[in-house]
């Protein structure tokens, strides 16, 4: 694979909620989104498959959102990685990265924001392999800041080689 090659896209209701904590099923105009509260922190995992042609060089993870009504502010999430080669038993996630996701002047147009991985802060998953992410907003801002008022509407993520 090159850089900027697709290696897996996650739509919100993909996502796998755990037992407490979660965000809600939601539509926007039609369109499925994943509601994630302001006012408190709320997680969801994704599940893939690395291509068997993956080269190794990192992944560039870029989230697509909304504001559900916001025209302002902050959201911040977070991305870790877990390799798919451990104990199903018991979570072995990497360190999670974080980045904030400025909301649109608009509350319904769509805004977006990167995090970079190299290899090794993707638990080390290799071409071939299943993988699962798990993506946090922070609400509390415990991490940095989270300023957003109401639900970050979670419409996509696109993982690509870097």
């Amino acid at each position: 694979m090159a850089s900027g090659d697709l290696l897996w896209p996650f739509l919100a209701w993909d996502g796998q909620p755990p037992a407490t904590g979660y965000p809600t099923k939601d539509y926007r105009n039609g369109r499925e989104v994943l509601d994630f509260d302001a006012a408190a922190d709320e997680t969801t995992y994704f599940q893939g498959w690395m291509p068997a042609n993956y080269a190794g060089g990192g992944v560039r993870c870029k989230v697509y959102a909304k504001a559900s009504a916001a025209t302002s502010g902050t959201a911040r999430v977070g991305i870790c990685w877990e390799r798919g080669n451990t104990d199903a038993d018991a979570d072995s996630f990497a360190s999670e990265k974080q980045v904030a996701l400025t909301a649109d002047a608009t509350s319904g147009i769509t805004f977006s924001g990167t995090l970079d991985f190299a290899n090794s802060e993707i638990d080390g998953v290799l071409a071939g392999e299943p993988f699962r992410i798990k993506f946090t907003r922070d609400a509390d801002g415990s991490t940095g800041t989270d300023d957003m008022s109401g639900d970050l509407e979670l419409e996509l993520i696109v993982l690509t080689e870097i």
